[in-house]
C-alpha cells in the first residue's frame, strides 16, 4: 500500500479506547431515530463489548427505546419481560439467555449480551414502566414456537379463534418439526400450508387493529407478531431449496417489516438500537450483494426512513480468534481468525495501523452519485471485507467470505479492531436442529 494511502487512513482514524472515544459518532448519530450496528462474526466478544458501550449510552444520553437483535421473536420476548420486569419473569436476564436451545446459541446465549440485559434490567429499574427498554427478536426462524405461541395466546384470550391455528398446526405436524422436511414435501405435493397461515395471520392481524385503542400492552403486539413470523418462517424455507436471493430477501424483509411494527408500536417518538450481522446492517447496495438482486436491512431502512435519521455502523479485524462451528448444527469451538488476506479492507487497516483500535466517521455519501472512480479517498474505493458466520473455516477462507465494499457508502462510521477475541459463551453447546443456512455462511 502507498505511504500516502497509509498516511490517509492514519489521519481519519479516531482512536478507539473507552466510551468517551465514541463521542464523534455520538455527535453523527445526533438526533438520528435508527441506529444499526452490525459485527463481522456472530462469535467475536469485541464487537459485542463495542456495541454495548455504545447502546448503553444511546439508551441514557438519546433516550433509544428498544434493541432489536438478528434473533428468534419468541426467546427474546422472554428476555424482554426479564429486562422489564414484568410480573412473573425471572429476575435475572442471563437465567433467561442460558435457557436459548435454537443452534448457535452462543450468538446470545453468551457473557456479554448477558452482561448487557442485566445492566438493562437495572436502568429500567429506575423508570415508570411505560418508559423501560425492550428487547426484541427480528428473525424470521421460528416457525414451530411461534405457532405454538399463537395457539396458547388464542387459547387464553380468544378460545373461539382457536380453529384458524389449529388448521395450520395440522397442516405442518406431519414434518416433525423439520423445516427441511416441509420445504422438500412443497416441491412434490400440490399445497403447502400457506392458505392455513395466511388465514391465521389475516385473523390475527383483524385481531391486533380491534384491540390495539384500547389495549397497548406487549400481549395482542406478541401475537400477531408471532404470525407474522410464522407466515414469514413458511414462505422462507419453501424458497430455501433454492439457489436464488429469494429466501435472503424474504428473511430482510422480514426484519425490516418487524423493526417498522415495533417502531408503530412504542409510537411516533420511538428510538431503535439494531444488532445484526454486517451483512444484514452495511447497504448491500454498496456490495456485490446487489448484483445479484440481494437486498437487506441496512437497505431497506435507509430506503424507507433516511428523513428520521439512520446510522449504520460496521466492524471488522484482522486477525484474532472467534467461536463458530466446521459445520451446520456441530458443536462450536474456538478457531483461530488468520490474517486477513493481502489487499483485503482489513490488510489495508492493518497495514495502516497495527495492533490498533480505530473509528472512522465517514461524510455523508449519497448512492446514487458516489465520487467518480479515482476521485475518493481509501474509504470511497472498493475492498475485500471479511465476514464469518456461524460456521467457518479457516485454513480455507474462500471468496464467499470477503464482501467487495465501498466502505463509506456501505456504512456511515466503522470500527476497526486490529485483533479480536471469541466470545464465551453460557454453557456447553450441543449440536442443533440441523437448519440450514443462508448466504454468506449463517449470517
Amino acid at each position: 500500500m502507498p505511504d500516502t494511502d497509509q498516511a490517509g487512513i492514519r489521519s481519519q482514524a479516531l482512536p478507539l479506547t473507552g466510551p468517551a472515544s465514541l463521542d464523534p459518532l455520538m455527535e453523527r448519530i445526533g438526533d438520528a431515530h435508527y441506529v444499526l450496528l452490525g459485527e463481522a462474526s456472530h462469535g467475536t466478544a469485541d464487537y459485542y463489548q463495542v456495541r454495548d458501550v455504545l447502546t448503553r449510552r444511546l439508551i441514557e444520553e438519546k433516550g433509544f427505546s428498544f434493541v432489536a437483535v438478528e434473533g428468534d421473536w419468541p426467546d427474546c420476548q422472554s428476555v424482554h419481560c426479564s429486562v422489564v420486569g414484568a410480573p412473573g419473569a425471572p429476575e435475572d436476564p442471563g437465567e433467561v439467555l442460558a435457557g436459548f436451545d435454537r443452534w448457535p446459541t452462543w450468538m446470545w446465549a453468551n457473557t456479554e449480551v448477558a452482561a448487557f440485559a442485566r445492566w438493562l434490567r437495572r436502568h429500567n429499574e429506575e423508570l415508570p414502566p411505560e418508559r423501560r427498554v425492550g428487547f426484541f427478536g427480528l428473525d424470521v426462524y421460528s416457525l414451530w414456537e411461534s405457532l405454538h405461541a399463537v395457539l396458547a395466546h388464542l387459547r387464553e384470550h380468544d378460545p373461539d379463534r382457536v380453529r384458524h391455528a389449529l388448521e395450520a398446526y395440522r397442516c405442518f405436524e406431519p414434518f416433525d418439526e423439520e423445516p427441511q422436511s416441509y420445504a422438500l414435501a412443497t416441491r412434490y405435493l400440490p399445497e403447502s400450508c400457506e392458505p392455513q397461515v395466511v388465514s391465521l395471520l389475516t385473523e390475527l392481524r383483524r385481531r391486533a387493529a380491534r384491540t390495539a385503542v384500547r389495549d397497548g400492552s406487549l400481549a395482542e403486539f406478541a401475537a400477531r407478531q408471532n404470525a407474522e413470523v410464522l407466515a414469514g418462517a413458511e414462505s422462507y424455507y419453501r424458497a430455501m431449496l433454492d439457489s436464488g436471493p429469494q429466501s435472503w430477501n424474504i428473511r430482510d424483509h422480514h426484519m425490516a417489516d418487524t423493526l417498522d411494527r415495533l417502531m408503530e408500536h412504542h409510537g411516533p417518538d420511538a428510538k431503535a438500537v439494531v444488532w445484526e450481522h454486517n451483512t444484514h446492517i452495511g447497504d448491500a447496495r454498496a456490495t456485490d450483494m446487489a448484483d445479484t438482486g440481494m437486498v437487506n436491512v441496512g437497505q431497506l431502512v435507509r430506503e424507507r426512513h433516511m428523513g428520521k435519521g439512520v446510522v449504520l455502523v460496521g466492524f471488522g479485524s484482522h486477525s484474532g480468534t472467534v467461536i463458530a462451528a466446521d459445520a451446520w448444527g456441530d458443536v462450536p469451538r474456538i478457531m483461530d481468525v488468520p490474517p486477513a488476506h493481502p489487499g483485503s479492507l482489513e490488510d489495508l487497516l492493518h497495514q495502516a495501523l497495527p495492533g490498533e483500535r480505530a473509528l472512522f466517521v465517514f461524510p455523508h455519501v449519497q448512492l446514487q452519485h458516489p465520487p467518480a472512480a479515482g476521485h475518493g479517498a481509501w474509504f470511497h474505493e472498493e475492498h475485500g471485507h471479511r465476514a464469518i458466520g456461524v460456521v467457518y473455516r479457516p485454513h480455507g477462507e474462500r471468496v464467499a467470505n470477503y464482501v467487495p465494499t465501498v466502505l463509506a457508502q456501505r456504512y456511515d462510521a466503522f470500527c476497526y479492531l486490529d485483533h479480536s477475541h471469541a466470545l464465551t459463551p453460557l454453557h456447553p453447546l450441543a449440536a442443533g436442529n440441523g437448519e440450514k443456512q443462508t448466504w454468506p455462511v449463517g449470517v
